[in-house]
C-alpha cells in the first residue's frame, strides 16, 4: 500500500536531555481504480533520556524514602513544638 522512496533523518537533543529523531519521507498511496497519491510525511520519534543508575538501584530508593521520612519526622516536630528550627549537620546537637 504504502512505500518510501525519500527518506532523510535528523536527530536533535531537547533541553531535559531527551531525544528526538525527525524522518522526512515521502509515502505513495494508491487506491483501487485511483492513480498514485505523492505527500510527504514527517514522522517525529521522542525517545526518552535513560533512567539514571541511582534510581534503578534498591539503595538509591531507600536512601530517597529516609531522607523523605527524616524530613516529614523534622516538619512534625517543629509543628507540634510551635518552632523553626535551622537544621545542622548533625541533629543530635539540638537542646531541648
Amino acid at each position: 500500500m504504502s512505500s518510501n522512496a525519500m527518506k532523510q533523518e535528523t536527530q536533535a537533543e531537547k533541553s531535559h536531555g531527551q531525544e528526538e529523531t525527525k524522518t522526512t519521507s515521502v509515502d505513495y498511496r494508491s487506491s483501487a481504480g485511483q492513480g498514485q497519491e505523492l505527500r510527504k510525511v514527517e514522522v517525529i520519534h521522542h525517545n526518552p533520556p535513560p533512567p539514571q543508575p541511582k534510581s534503578n538501584t534498591s539503595g538509591g530508593v531507600l536512601a530517597s524514602a529516609a531522607a523523605s521520612v527524616a524530613s516529614t519526622l523534622q516538619s512534625a516536630k517543629e509543628a507540634i513544638a510551635g518552632t523553626t528550627t535551622t537544621t545542622s549537620s548533625s541533629s543530635s546537637e539540638q537542646s531541648t
